[in-house]
């Protein structure tokens, strides 16, 4: 009893495996689940010689627990997170630590902040990227909260989060919900990449008919240079896997109305909040969305028909000319996403650090790719850099690139094939270039209609016209 270095709340796949991976480098463990299955099953799974050990009993599983208890909870968003918090305050004392793996959302975390540490309880949110696998053998992990009580969870984290160059994907990213929004704006930077695969996927396929195996051979090969990239590399793995019942490639017979738990929307809502531009985020929300009214679909496919065509292009032309947009595009959604960090972290005084939010990310993590070196090293020379778009050497290949992306965009058009998220990141792109935009006509309507005022170019001063 007491002895224990970390507790875990929540047996599923996910707290099971990162209990497990703790127990790998030597930490003793404990578990705790309403479900007495999983509780005993936790120590089956485990190898003799770790030190683990589950129960379904609140105060038994804090009496196991070292002093300052470091606690885990691992169960699902809302109202779970805090029904947990409540059964397990009773047992906890001051300078214990309890830390949400889940997808919280940021201002729920908040709350929660203040609550506990109102009682003395050092409450953390902390994303956690990787799926089970990660989970199991190395995941991304972003914490936030009282940066003193991190010293406790430290040598936990770092030995059991991914490495990259042996450098640990984990670090204290800073104070209150700091975490949880990291991980809120990484799943929409998932979103938006996901959705720009699926997009160069469906051109090639629907508007260059491209066969099965040269659609898996193109990301396949993508993955080996600078896209090298998760979501690549899985793509890649999809489009070899074929049914075992029709002998087709399984992806042809999966529906195409997408399912989403929230995040990405999550994103998009704050960064409105905040006033942080990140519509390629926003258009594969919207694209998730529009997948959902199949049968509006299939009427309006019928009454609404495009013969256009692009023109005609071999199929390693086509495939050069998308690998170059691809990467184009990608680095800009990365921007958007980054971009509203830094906003977030202004507003929110959470004290990002940007060079590390790339270092972290490089490994363990869904949105793990090799171009998160490369921003990495664009904030370590400029700790205040505003957007990367601004940063030279990302520049360079952005314009190398842009001839290609404008092409694509061009394509999309020409063939009606949808590429919502190629079109709005090129038009974020030429929206941030523009020295000039036509919003001066904006603030004159909104002066014209509801005497909104305006400012001017040549004077100082808040002005109005009688229109």
């Amino acid at each position: 009893m007491g002895h224990f270095d970390f507790g875990m709340v929540g047996l599923g796949v996910m707290g099971r495996n990162l209990l497990l991976n703790m127990a790998d480098h030597d930490f003793s463990v404990a578990g705790l689940d309403l479900d007495a299955e999983k509780a005993a099953s936790l120590e089956k799974e485990a190898d003799a010689k770790h030190d683990i050990k589950g129960t379904t009993d609140a105060k038994e599983f804090i009496q196991l627990l070292k002093k300052p208890r470091a606690i885990m909870l691992l169960v699902p968003a809302g109202k779970p997170v805090d029904s947990v918090i409540n059964s397990l305050l009773p047992y906890l004392e001051e300078g214990d630590i309890m830390v949400d793996g889940g997808n919280s959302y940021f201002e729920d975390t908040n709350r929660r902040v203040k609550e506990l540490n109102a009682k003395g309880i050092n409450y953390f949110g902390m994303g956690i990227s990787g799926g089970e696998k990660g989970a199991r053998f190395g995941p991304s992990m972003m914490p936030g909260g009282n940066e003193n009580a991190y010293d406790r969870l430290r040598p936990i984290f770092e030995a059991v989060a991914a490495k990259v160059n042996g450098e640990p994907c984990v670090t204290y990213l800073g104070s209150s919900s700091a975490g949880n929004y990291v991980k809120m704006v990484h799943n929409g930077i998932e979103y938006a990449i996901m959705q720009l695969i699926a997009e160069t996927y469906d051109v090639l396929k629907r508007g260059f008919n491209f066969e099965d195996d040269e659609l898996q051979q193109v990301f396949e090969s993508w993955n080996q240079g600078e896209l090298q990239s998760y979501l690549v590399e899985i793509t890649a793995a999809i489009l070899k896997k074929d049914d075992d019942i029709t002998g087709k490639r399984l992806v042809s017979l999966i529906s195409d109305t997408a399912k989403s738990k929230g995040t990405g929307k999550w994103t998009s809502q704050n960064a409105m909040d905040i006033q942080a531009p990140v519509p390629s985020i926003d258009l594969a929300v919207n694209m998730r969305d529009i997948s959902k009214y199949k049968e509006e679909r299939v009427q309006a496919s019928k009454t609404y028909t495009w013969n256009g065509d692009a023109k005609d292009l071999s199929n390693e032309n086509v495939t050069a000319l998308f690998k170059d947009a691809f990467y184009f595009a990608m680095v800009t959604i990365y921007a958007q996403g980054m971009a509203q960090l830094t906003i977030a972290s202004k507003e929110f005084d959470y004290g990002l650090n940007l060079e590390e939010v790339a270092k972290i990310w490089r490994g363990g993590c869904i949105i793990r790719a090799a171009v998160l070196e490369d921003f990495r090293n664009a904030y370590k020379a400029n700790k205040e850099l505003p957007n990367l778009l601004l940063d030279k050497n990302l520049a360079k290949g952005l314009n190398k690139h842009q001839k290609a992306m404008r092409e694509v965009v061009k394509i999309g058009i020409d063939k009606g094939i949808p590429m919502s998220v190629y079109g709005v990141t090129l038009s974020y792109f030429d929206a941030y270039r523009s020295e000039t935009l036509p919003t001066n006509l904006i603030q004159a309507q909104r002066d014209y209609f509801g005497a909104h005022t305006y400012e001017r170019i040549d004077k100082e001063g808040i002005f109005h016209t009688e229109w």
